[in-house]
């Protein structure tokens, strides 16, 4: 059996195909399976001066980051090793682990490949 892809929107799991759609019962969301497969591929990180990132890269912030919730500061500078991107609806597109700090997110407009 053919796993079909969860719901782009909504990312409900419950898929299913009518002729050559794919319909979401959750959130009666219509899309096309080439649409799916499109979006897929098209998943990129582009740092500040727009160099392609990738998980496991090497980064630079390049702007003096207040850390959420603490009183932290992450400074100019500071270098990041292997990096993690994810896919996340509020732009926070790299994971990371900061010494002194801890795991955080990052907005990709912050950080230059090193």
């Amino acid at each position: 059996m053919e796993q079909l892809p969860n719901c782009p929107k909504c990312k409900g799991e419950y898929t299913y195909e009518d002729g050559s759609l794919l319909i979401c019962p959750e959130c009666a969301h219509e899309w096309s399976k080439e649409e799916a497969e499109s979006e897929d591929a098209e998943f990129t990180v582009k740092d500040s001066n727009g160099a392609t990132l990738r998980s496991g890269d090497d980064v630079t912030i390049i702007k003096d980051l207040k850390v959420k919730g603490s009183s932290s500061v992450v400074k100019v500078g500071t270098k990041i090793k292997n990096i993690r991107l994810v896919e996340s609806a509020d732009d926070h597109n790299i994971d990371c682990k900061i010494t002194g700090v801890g795991a955080i997110k990052i907005t990709p407009k912050f950080v230059k490949k090193s």
